[in-house]
């Protein structure tokens, strides 16, 4: 019988593999899903019905339907009508897409939450709209926002386990796959849980110094 000391040689190698595999999701998800978030925000600001009932529907389907669901609508829907996606793909599809509701929503209210005076402003200079978002009220935004934006990556790290449903091998997959060796499963999930809580802290870490760079940035 297999203590839970013997099972630290075996399982580490995979669980910490399975716990790289799920940062580089993660970060590649929270990238793409910053650029799409920026982009659905701009649009439902912008002045154009259209475009911004659009974005407000992505928005509310993909804030009200599960990810679970999203993940299998793309990657075993899909196919039926002709789209299909490798499993790695389709699960960073997945996560940037829905990860890109919550941070336009989040975006969208740091923009509004810039004062009117500020683009007035950027106007009194000559600047375009353009040019006074991306100089004057951006900057502020992005300040306003870091705490929801990290949140948000924080959750991230959590929902890539959702992407071992179709068998990409992150932390959670990882994690079944030595306990199918092992039969071990209460030491090897607390573990897992632990490689996410560790992630978790470290962001919050990076969250809090990120916050007061932006803060001493700001007095300045």
């Amino acid at each position: 019988m297999q203590t839970w000391l013997d099972l630290i040689p075996l399982a580490w190698p995979f669980l910490l593999k399975g716990a790289l595999y799920t940062l580089g999701f993660a970060l590649a998800a929270m990238v793409l899903g910053l650029a799409l978030g920026f982009v659905v925000a701009l649009l439902r600001i912008a002045r154009v019905p259209v475009l911004a009932q659009l974005a407000t529907i992505y928005v509310s389907a993909m804030r009200g339907t599960p990810l679970l669901v999203q993940i299998f609508v793309i990657y075993y829907g899909l196919p039926s009508v002709g789209v299909e996606f490798e499993p790695v793909t389709a699960g960073v599809l997945a996560l940037t897409l829905n990860v890109a509701a919550y941070l336009s929503e989040s975006m969208r209210g740091a923009i509004t939450g810039v004062t009117i005076g500020q683009w007035q402003a950027g106007y009194s200079l000559g600047l375009s709209w353009w040019q006074t978002m991306r100089h004057v009220v951006a900057p502020q935004a992005l300040r306003l926002a870091v705490p929801s934006l990290s949140n948000s990556l924080i959750s991230l790290i959590k929902d890539t386990s959702l992407v071992s449903v179709i068998t990409v091998t992150e932390l959670m997959l990882a994690t079944k796959e030595v306990i199918a060796q092992t039969f071990q499963p209460l030491p090897l999930y607390l573990a897992a849980a632990a490689l996410y809580w560790l992630m978790s802290a470290a962001f919050e870490r990076v969250q809090r110094w990120v916050e007061s760079r932006l803060e001493l940035a700001h007095q300045r």
